[in-house]
């Protein structure tokens, strides 16, 4: 899926003006040092105002953790990183209780997953008992530890990169928890018009002066605002037949050993309801789904091995699938 998911439509309503207004200033500053990513930006927008996460694959140096820190920075909330590693655990991740020799008690000590954007930098790379400590906050939203819960604040959006290539000393991430981003977007090299752009505008910056000038353009409650919105976008009876359609066939599928959940539909159905508004609608069409059915279903699906060893990708069988459904009306 080559083509953005922002495209020029004519504004009909306030809302709507304010919402790719928005859009546009986050893009402004990312492109100041992101070069030809603008899908990347694109469903990134899109998962912060459905309340997703975003699973980056591409081989080293593609710019995933810097599209991950440059989106931080144009959003006014909390950011943080944590390296996975194999000898990463999970208090490191979702923190632990401390004994307080002053007070005599134990006091919960938070991690660094307690923040707004964090990003997860070669999820791979760490165990599946540190994998594991993700589970209930990517899902739920809070963290339990000692038998008490305690929330993440409001966004709350894990943003993971790993290596599709080298296999030494990684984990590979269980269906169950795959299934708990939004997104897996799969980047590719740049062309070769954007790496001449690329050399040209970092040339003179080695000690990467130019990330300073990227600003925080959208608050909070920017934030809560467009996902109100995005929520109360209208979508016809027809159009979420359409999704269970699609579903429903990875499900039915020879090439496909494993189908999507019902997760997937619903992350179909409110994906496709952010891209209608990143398109200025107020309503889904059977476009805003097909835009975003391969990066919802390419992680959810599991090929048939005889299929895998022909060279057939997860993209190629969902092409297939959205050809021969039939759109609605």
């Amino acid at each position: 899926m080559e083509e953005n998911i922002f495209q020029e439509e004519p504004q009909q309503d306030e809302n709507l003006l304010k919402f790719k207004n928005n859009l546009l200033a986050v893009r402004q500053e990312i492109k100041k040092l992101l070069i030809g990513q603008d899908q990347l930006v694109d469903l990134m927008m899109v998962s912060l105002f459905t309340q997703g996460h975003i699973l980056l694959e591409g081989v080293p140096g593609l710019a995933k953790t810097m599209g991950a820190k440059l989106f931080a920075k144009s959003l006014s909330v909390g950011y943080s990183r944590i390296q996975f590693t194999p000898d990463l655990m999970p208090t490191d991740v979702v923190g632990t209780s401390v004994f307080n020799m002053k007070e005599s008690e134990f006091k919960f000590s938070s991690g660094p997953v307690f923040s707004n954007i964090i990003l997860i930098d070669e999820i791979n790379r760490a165990p599946a008992k540190t994998q594991a400590a993700l589970f209930e906050v990517m899902e739920e939203r809070q963290v339990t530890v000692d038998g008490t819960t305690y929330p993440m604040e409001y966004p709350f959006m894990i943003i993971a990169t790993q290596n599709p290539i080298e296999q030494e000393g990684t984990y590979k991430l269980p269906e169950a928890q795959l299934d708990r981003f939004l997104f897996k977007i799969k980047l590719d090299y740049p062309k070769l018009e954007e790496e001449k752009i690329i050399l040209r505008r970092f040339r003179s910056d080695f000690s990467e002066e130019l990330m300073k000038t990227v600003n925080a353009v959208l608050t909070e409650s920017d934030i809560r605002e467009g996902a109100s919105y995005v929520e109360k976008v209208h979508i016809k009876d027809e159009i979420l037949d359409y999704i269970a359609n699609i579903i429903y066939d990875t499900r039915n599928n020879g090439d496909l050993f494993l189908g999507a959940s019902p997760r997937a539909s619903l992350a179909l159905m409110r994906a496709s309801k952010a891209v209608a508004v990143m398109n200025g609608r107020d309503y889904v069409i059977p476009d805003d789904v097909k835009l975003v059915a391969k990066p919802v279903l390419n992680h959810r699906i599991i090929l048939n091995p005889d299929r895998e060893l022909e060279g057939i990708e997860p993209e190629d069988v969902i092409e297939e699938i959205i050809k021969k459904t039939e759109v609605p009306r």
